[in-house]
């Protein structure tokens, strides 16, 4: 017994990263993160720390040796700017542990989380502790938008974005988020789209200096979508730690570049989103990160790289919104580095084409292209994104002390850029990742499979107070996307005295094809599935005004939506409370059941502008 329990501690350490071996890089080129000269050197790892790293370092006769020569030894990267719950592929849904795996991969050891809603902070982190998901360290972010600013246009409702209107409010909309334990904030600061349409609303430097000073004394850092110069005027002077994405509408001007260095702004440009060519040419490390399921559906498709595919290539048309934009971009990352401002890494990765992974290589290999060279390039990705992220104290840089999340290439990347994708071992605190089990584990078709749960039989009685259910989750609205999307709101009233139910009011918009959800996740977030499969029937009490739609997502379902719709069922409710049961088996569309169910939907289908309701109460599952 006392064995088995032994085994079992140790299996443990290992999945979660606490077993790591004392280990020593002999003569590798030392990349300090710093912007040093690199130099040929010996670093000592012992547990998750760097023990010793210098040109003369004894490597203790206990410690497991690595000959480094010809290699070259840099800190974990970092990616500012990353939606890791989203796929690069438009239409498939964001299979996460597999985009996890790409970063580490990769060498990507830090990364800053945009794309996930703050119900799906915990168990992300659950999965990542017990060692369930492999990932690198995770900066959850929670965003903050203006009404009608970039950020309130995706139809996923006010669970995604919460909306800032004045300075007044930012407090208070800051400390409704603090339940969730973010580790930064995201502002949309600008509205600009492009030179494609008119630009939406922007977020006013006093709103950004009140939301930042709110989020600087809970200790988050704060990133901004900022696109514009005026926008990143405001963004500077409203004290934001980053500067994500880059301005691309003119030139900076001296007195933004002033403004950034007074303020200490990191600048992070975000090139690999902005620049289409190259995201196409199947090299050794793309196909290693691109699940099978998105390969299949890339247009154009994925081909072997020729003379003609190079890394960076002109537009057709110089004088397109989008050559313009590239134009700018690159020569104001240039100005502002000239200029001393600090230049840090991000991608945007999980935005369409943008890869997981294999995008932080990408922007390096950028930003020399943008007049960096390489060492700074890569000292934007370790140690000044390290400062940016106020971490710097525990990693970024090889020092004694510091976390030993490590990245062994071969050849000089500090020389080549290029060398970046030869990736020869990746650490992370002090134990080696396995890259091939992750390049297997990114190999499979199909979502990753988690360990699903099976829930209560009661879902929701609708009779405590705000917007979760009685399994504890929260209740989110989900509508059609674009600026003018449809609307969802719903609130707990009064079935009967004592007795509360839920009230749903929808609002489509003026588009053909508009339509309104609310939706109960089954598990936190959705993150992980629920095994209905020992019930026969959701049943609920309604009452409402036509037709309406049950929809169970499943996570088999997610990526074939086109195809195939989520299993729906269509019930009607009139003037008085009924009872309507539909049995699961109604709603499959195959034979393997619910047993990977994610979520309960009902959806509202109506005319332009229409408005509509309902109401639900005892909503359950029977066995």
């Amino acid at each position: 017994m006392i064995r088995t329990l032994l085994v079992s501690l140790l299996v443990s350490l290992s999945a979660t990263g606490l077993w790591a071996e004392d280990v020593a890089f002999l003569d590798a080129v030392i990349v300090d993160g710093l912007g040093g000269e690199p130099y040929v050197g010996t670093l000592l790892v012992s547990g998750d720390r760097i023990e010793a790293v210098g040109r003369e370092v004894s490597v203790p006769s206990s410690y497991r040796v690595i000959d480094a020569r010809g290699k070259t030894l840099t800190p974990g990267l970092m990616d500012l700017h990353t939606h890791l719950t989203y796929s690069a592929v438009s239409g498939l849904a964001g299979d996460w542990p597999k985009n996890l795996a790409a970063y580490l991969y990769s060498g990507v050891t830090t990364a800053v989380e945009f794309g996930a809603y703050p119900e799906q902070f915990e168990p992300m982190r659950k999965l990542l502790a017990e060692g369930t998901v492999r990932g690198p360290r995770i900066h959850f972010a929670v965003r903050i938008a203006p009404p009608y600013g970039h950020g309130m246009e995706g139809g996923r409702g006010d669970y995604f974005s919460r909306e800032l209107f004045s300075a007044e409010g930012a407090e208070r909309v800051v400390r409704a988020l603090e339940e969730f334990r973010p580790d930064a904030l995201k502002l949309f600061t600008d509205g600009w789209r492009y030179g494609y349409a008119e630009p939406m609303a922007s977020m006013p430097e006093d709103v950004i200096a009140a939301a930042v000073e709110a989020a600087h004394r809970r200790g988050w850092e704060v990133l901004t979508h900022t696109v514009t110069v005026e926008g990143a005027m405001d963004a500077a002077g409203g004290g934001v730690d980053v500067l994500d994405h880059g301005i691309s509408d003119g030139e900076a001007p001296r007195e933004l570049i002033d403004l950034i260095l007074e303020k200490g702004v990191t600048y992070a440009p975000t090139h690999a989103v902005y620049h289409p060519k190259g995201r196409d040419i199947l090299d050794e490390m793309l196909a290693a990160v691109v699940p099978p399921d998105s390969r299949a559906r890339v247009k154009p498709p994925l081909a072997p790289p020729t003379e003609q595919t190079k890394l960076v290539r002109g537009y057709r048309d110089p004088a397109s919104p989008r050559a313009l934009r590239w134009k700018n971009l690159v020569a104001n990352t240039a100005k502002l580095h000239r200029a001393g401002v600090a230049i840090g890494a991000g991608t945007d990765a999980g935005v369409t084409n943008t890869w997981h992974g294999w995008s932080t290589l990408r922007e390096l290999r950028l930003m020399v292209h943008a007049g960096m060279t390489p060492l700074e390039a890569l000292t934007a990705a370790t140690g000044t994104s390290a400062r940016a992220l106020n971490v710097e104290d525990e990693r970024g840089t090889l020092a004694k002390g510091k976390l030993a999340d490590l990245v062994l290439f071969d050849g000089r990347p500090d020389r080549e850029i290029a060398d970046v994708l030869k990736i020869a071992r990746v650490f992370q605190g002090g134990e080696e990742v396995d890259r091939e089990a992750l390049r297997a584990l990114m190999a499979e078709a199909g979502m990753t499979k988690l360990p699903a749960t099976v829930p209560a039989a009661l879902l929701d009685d609708f009779e405590a107070s705000g917007r979760r259910s009685s399994l504890g989750t929260n209740w989110v609205n989900s509508t059609d996307s674009g600026l003018d999307h449809a609307t969802a709101r719903f609130t707990r009233i009064w079935r009967a005295p004592g007795d509360r139910a839920m009230s749903v009011q929808a609002e489509m918009s003026l588009e053909d094809s508009s339509w309104s959800s609310v939706e109960l996740p089954l598990t936190p977030g959705s993150v992980t599935p629920a095994d209905l499969s020992g019930y026969e029937s959701v049943e609920f009490d309604v009452r409402g005004d036509g037709a309406y739609r049950l929809e169970i997502e499943r996570m088999r379902d997610r990526n074939y939506r086109a195809e195939n719709p989520y299993p729906f069922r269509t019930f009607r409710a009139g003037a008085e409370w009924r009872t309507v049961r539909i049995p699961l088996a109604e709603l499959e569309t195959d034979s393997d059941g619910f047993e990977d169910a994610v979520l309960l939907r009902f959806r509202f289908d109506g005319a332009p502008g229409e408005r509509l309701w309902l109401e639900l109460d005892d909503l359950k599952l029977v066995r």
